[in-house]
């Protein structure tokens, strides 16, 4: 079957104006089927629970890379003056309630720094949207679906000049069962700059 001469013609979705799509969303249920069908396929090549979470992590850095240009590139066109954060609670916050708007819709629900060292921090999410729908068999129960947001905060950091190494631990309460907390580990030279800056 051909188009005809008077049939509309969509525009491709490069030549769409990507602050016109900041609101948009995608359906929840279409978002929970490629995610299982992403586990089940990278599930099948490979070898154990903590393989499986470094590729879900690999694919969140890359999510995180373009999430991160996204944001920069939403940032200058919006702005007069884009600025670029240059401190680490800043870029935390950043991360915090902006990248956690854009990929889920909602800002994280806590901020909080390690008391026993110095160069950790942790993200909170009560009830991560991104888990919702996950059962994981019990013996997997080791697996934390969550590797893949773990990858894309460490994207966004390493893109901001924040290189860190981040793992997602799930920590249930009995108010929030899927409760997951973003172990952020930055490196000593991110610690050693904000010294520097006081």
């Amino acid at each position: 079957m051909s188009l005809g001469a008077n049939s509309k013609t969509r525009a491709a979705i490069f030549d769409r104006n990507l602050n016109k799509t900041k609101n948009s969303q995608v359906s929840l249920s279409a978002w929970s089927f490629m995610f299982s069908e992403m586990i089940q396929y990278t599930q099948k090549r490979v070898n154990g629970i903590g393989d499986l979470e470094r590729r879900l992590n690999t694919i969140g850095y890359r999510v995180g890379m373009r999430v991160a240009e996204l944001l920069a590139w939403r940032n200058e066109g919006s702005s007069k003056a884009p600025k670029r954060e240059i401190r680490l609670r800043d870029t935390l916050l950043f991360v915090h309630t902006q990248v956690w708007k854009a990929v889920f819709g909602k800002p994280a629900d806590a901020v909080e720094k390690s008391v026993e060292k110095d160069d950790e921090y942790m993200i909170i999410d009560n009830d991560p949207i991104i888990t919702k729908y996950i059962s994981i068999p019990k013996e997997m129960s080791q697996l934390n679906c969550s590797a893949i947001t773990a990858g894309i905060v460490e994207a966004v950091l390493d893109g901001l000049g924040f290189p860190a190494r981040v793992t997602a631990h799930s920590v249930p309460t009995d108010a929030f069962p899927q409760r997951t907390t973003i172990l952020i580990k930055l490196d000593r030279s991110v610690i050693e700059r904000e010294d520097a800056l006081k």
